[in-house]
């Protein structure tokens, strides 16, 4: 059995082991190559500060970029007996250059290394969440321009209440994540901040150049006190997890409502075969599972921020093992959020319409609005208008007039898409990802 980078002269209980270690080799693997990043940039600050020799620095580079490509290849394990990712990375380094590849831990503690790894990890998921969300944004935004013009019901407590349309129902999600996006882009500003040289979060007595690390690993800032970036431990994953929840609670609504416009009682939508599934035994089913399964797992996103505070509620300073616990709902979350974006913008791309829906003279009554308004505008109290119109309807001599002209902003006739379009554009030039994509190129070239 290898020893552990902590062990002395004695052996853990295997049951022990077995419960403390938990899932943490397998979930490190999310991890793998962002600890030789972490590695790869702090050992270049050694050498700056003299900790390593210029010849020390580059068989040791040279050996990390093998093991990044490794874990690009989906290669890199961490083998028996190995406790994470941290041991398995220096083991192998010692096993290729001996005593040389221990001298990457100078001046860190696996406290900054772990945090360091979820801070490079998160913030290349949030990207790719943010990528996913901008699709899903393009799809509904096209899709409202194109239905802009067909009508359909609106409705307050599931009943009927006034004439909506297409292109608000589209372009109402899709401002849904124009605004999620703001809270992508503060975790993201949270998460881009560098805690590495903070060790077990009381700093080191070696001269580290926090600044040089920030600088190589293209964070905008380093976590600045050393006690708070050990207390961002659980906090980052915590806003983060609000933000990707706000996401998922855009999702959720959405695909409630798809649900419900598809069965037959609507029939507002049709949604594409390949994304509904029959009956064993009731040959006319076409059941909207993958809406339904977005729904559930952007409810189950929804509970994560919650998840992670009772882990975390009432830990006092300093690291505690509890924070462990947090990688097993935090870790494998993005995948999920991100599966739900790509499904969800699938099944927009391909959905179609009903056209016809007002022809039912079952919707005629939401036209009472417009007709109390124009009798309103003709010079009718709004009182009497609407009294005068409520009669006819319980006697039965409403006639609809389903002219309707909006042009208010944010109203059917003027829906306002190209000043949605320019708020989440606007939020995504702050995110500056090529910072990040550049530092990293540097560090690999």
């Amino acid at each position: 059995m290898a020893n552990k980078l902590w062990e002395k002269n004695f052996e853990v209980n295997q049951e022990i082991e077995r419960f403390t270690v938990g899932h943490d080799r397998e979930l490190d693997l999310y991890l793998a190559k962002y600890d030789v990043l972490g590695s790869m940039a702090h050992i270049t600050m050694l050498e700056s500060i003299g900790l390593l020799t210029h010849d020390e620095l580059q068989m040791l580079l040279k050996e990390l970029k093998v093991i990044y490509a490794s874990c690009e290849r989906g290669e890199f394990t961490i083998e028996d007996g190995v406790e994470d990712v941290h041991s398995q990375v220096e083991l192998m380094l010692t096993r290729k250059l001996g005593d040389m590849g221990k001298k990457i831990h100078s001046g860190r503690s696996r406290n900054d290394q772990v945090l360091v790894d979820l801070k490079l990890f998160t913030r290349e998921q949030l990207k790719e969440i943010v990528d996913a969300v901008k699709v899903l944004f393009d799809e509904l935004i096209q899709k409202s321009n194109q239905y802009k013009d067909i009508l359909m019901p609106g409705y307050t407590h599931l009943q009927i209440a006034m004439p909506s349309s297409f292109g608000l129902w589209f372009g109402a999600y899709a401002e849904s994540l124009a605004d999620d996006m703001l809270f992508l882009l503060a975790a993201y500003k949270m998460t881009n901040r560098n805690p590495l040289g903070s060790a077990a979060g009381y700093g080191s007595s070696f001269p580290l150049n926090r600044t040089l690390t920030t600088k190589l690993l293209g964070f905008d800032s380093m976590d600045y006190n050393v006690v708070y970036a050990q207390m961002g431990r659980g906090k980052m994953e915590r806003n983060v997890a609000f933000a990707m929840a706000t996401v998922a609670g855009t999702l959720a609504k959405m695909a409630f409502d798809a649900c419900l416009f598809n069965c037959q009682n609507f029939s507002f939508i049709k949604l594409p075969k390949e994304c509904t599934t029959g009956s064993s035994i009731m040959p006319h089913k076409k059941n909207p599972d993958v809406f339904e399964l977005i729904r559930a797992k952007s409810n189950k996103i929804q509970s994560l921020p919650q998840q992670i505070m009772m882990i975390m509620n009432n830990l006092p300073v300093g690291y505690f093992r509890d924070l462990q616990i947090i990688k097993e709902v935090f870790l494998p979350a993005f995948g999920e959020l991100k599966d739900c974006l790509q499904m969800a913008a699938y099944i927009i791309n391909k959905m179609e319409v009903n056209p016809h829906i007002l022809d039912n003279p079952m919707y005629d009554p939401i036209f009472s609005v417009e007709e109390a308004n124009q009798l309103a505008a003709a010079g009718m109290p709004f009182r009497d208008a609407y009294k005068k119109v409520g009669m006819e309807i319980e006697t039965g001599t409403f006639h609809a007039n389903k002219h309707i002209h909006h042009t208010h902003e944010g109203s059917i006739g003027n829906l306002c898409n190209d000043k949605i379009q320019a708020l989440i554009e606007g939020t995504l030039k702050q995110f500056h990802f090529e910072q990040v994509e550049e530092a990293e190129k540097a560090l690999l070239k």
